[in-house]
């Protein structure tokens, strides 16, 4: 009689969850880095802006500090000042938020699901456009991922962790401090509030809290969101941004409603502005929508309390910001952790006795899973590198300038981001007019060049319209 073998034993199957945290490791330092140096290949205008932010924080000034996201810039501008005024250096910030964000998701999904789930959700994730696209930005934009994942996996620990919980709680203030610089910031912990208070198990366990401890933690946070607190006093209106109430008021809600749905479902016509819009494929919303329909069924767990009083009070957020599409990714990713959840165990369902046709139902979910991983990191590079209607939105410029350049004429729109890179070059000097014999003039500032100048070289870009970037100019002796 032949020898049953036993699944458990095998060398894959005892290492699996180590393999597939391993791969998710890999992949994950992998697209970063490839996002950080090769795509989209250049600055765009956003991160522009948020160079001259960094740049303009003065410390004997107050009042500079008085910005939304504010933490992010100053770790820019340390960087920029620690490595010079490069693309690397203005992108490292987001790149290291960024891999530090999707380590805590990794643990976050760890901590509320099965690791199988956890694996491939977390697979999944990181291979998005958006994810990728946002974590090699030189923008804020990769705080409206970090602190959520932050606070929702600091404040599982305090939750559940039976070592270090008062270390926990404390660390859990400061995170919910720290995530009040940014804009909408408020909100996920406003859906943590209201789901203690509707959940009889969480209302239970924060009536059972040591006063003491949380009026220390409640110090803790204070003295973190002080520097906040000063800076609206004295600019209000900071307040009014990092609330998201929109500059222009009454927002056009009915556009803003056009402009999410086509975000979101417009799979047959994909945009392409700065961002490659629909945000997800279609295989990851279908999961979205299934961890929906789990969520409605399991309402009375903790983790649905707080993902649909989460959705629930972004969806009026968003109706008034539609471009802020990066706050709904933490709990979207949640979503589809429980669309895949709700799929894996329907087929379990099914084959209850049989572990041939369990192991043989995840073929065709590893295939899925493989889909959407490959469409996403194919989408991303293809489409944020090759597309022209997004990658002339990228300038080449500043890997452009030559390394011996003393003085660059530049545009009056141009001057605010060229002198916030002189700051960290100090052989570097902008001008409007050249004054030097040699000097390197942009496109948009030609005219500006007397007749008394030549033309020695011209230094294009990559691009098939408007690549000639920028013209050295040498002084005629004539």
């Amino acid at each position: 009689m032949a020898r049953r073998q036993d699944f458990t034993n095998f060398f894959i199957y005892r290492w699996r969850y180590i393999l597939g945290y391993g791969l998710v490791g890999l992949i994950l330092a992998g697209v970063l880095a490839f996002a950080g140096a090769f795509v989209p290949g250049g600055l765009s205008s956003a991160e522009q802006a948020s160079v001259v932010r960094s740049e303009s924080l003065t410390v004997g000034d107050i009042s500079t500090f008085a910005i939304p996201h504010v933490p992010y810039h100053i770790l820019q501008a340390g960087s920029l000042e620690l490595f010079g005024a490069t693309e690397f250096s203005i992108k490292l910030p987001s790149l290291v938020l960024g891999l530090l964000a999707a380590i805590g998701l990794v643990l976050l999904l760890r901590r509320w699901f099965k690791p199988n789930i956890a694996v491939l959700a977390s697979l999944i994730a990181v291979t998005t456009g958006q994810f990728l696209f946002i974590a090699q930005s030189g923008t804020p934009s990769i705080m409206y991922i970090f602190w959520p994942v932050a606070l929702l996996l600091v404040g599982t620990q305090v939750t559940r962790s039976t070592r270090f919980r008062f270390l926990w709680k404390l660390l859990f203030a400061a995170t919910v401090a720290g995530s009040l610089y940014t804009p909408l910031g408020i909100y996920p912990l406003l859906a943590i509030l209201l789901t203690i208070a509707l959940h009889p198990h969480l209302r239970n366990a924060a009536r059972r809290l040591s006063k003491v401890r949380v009026l220390t933690a409640g110090a803790v946070a204070t003295l973190v969101i002080a520097p906040l607190v000063l800076a609206i006093v004295s600019q209000p209106t900071l307040g009014l941004t990092l609330l998201g109430v929109p500059s222009t008021w009454p927002p056009d809600l009915l556009a803003n409603l056009t402009r999410q749905l086509e975000q979101y479902f417009l799979f047959w016509a994909p945009n392409a502005t700065t961002l490659l819009t629909p945000v997800f494929g279609l295989g990851s919303m279908l999961l979205i929508f299934l961890g929906i329909r789990e969520l409605i069924k399991t309402r009375a767990t903790t983790h649905s309390y707080l993902i649909m009083c989460w959705v629930l009070i972004l969806v009026p957020v968003l109706l008034m910001n539609p471009a802020l599409t990066t706050v709904v990714f933490v709990p979207a990713v949640l979503l589809l952790a429980t669309g895949l959840t709700s799929l894996i165990r329907y087929w379990y369902r099914l084959f209850p006795l049989n572990p041939y046709a369990r192991i043989a139902g995840l073929v065709p979910l590893i295939v899925l899973v493989a889909v959407l991983i490959g469409s996403g990191l194919d989408r991303y590079a293809y489409g944020y590198y090759y597309s022209p209607s997004i990658s002339t939105n990228f300038s080449q410029d500043l890997d452009l300038i030559p390394s011996n350049t003393k003085q660059i004429v530049v545009a009056e729109k141009e001057e605010a981001f060229y002198t916030a890179l002189a700051t960290y070059r100090t052989s570097l000097e902008i001008v409007e007019t050249p004054t030097d014999d040699k000097v390197l003039v942009t496109r948009a500032a030609r005219e500006a060049v007397g007749e008394d100048y030549v033309i020695t070289n011209i230094i294009t870009s990559t691009y098939k319209n408007n690549a000639d970037r920028f013209y050295e100019y040498q002084k005629s002796t004539d």
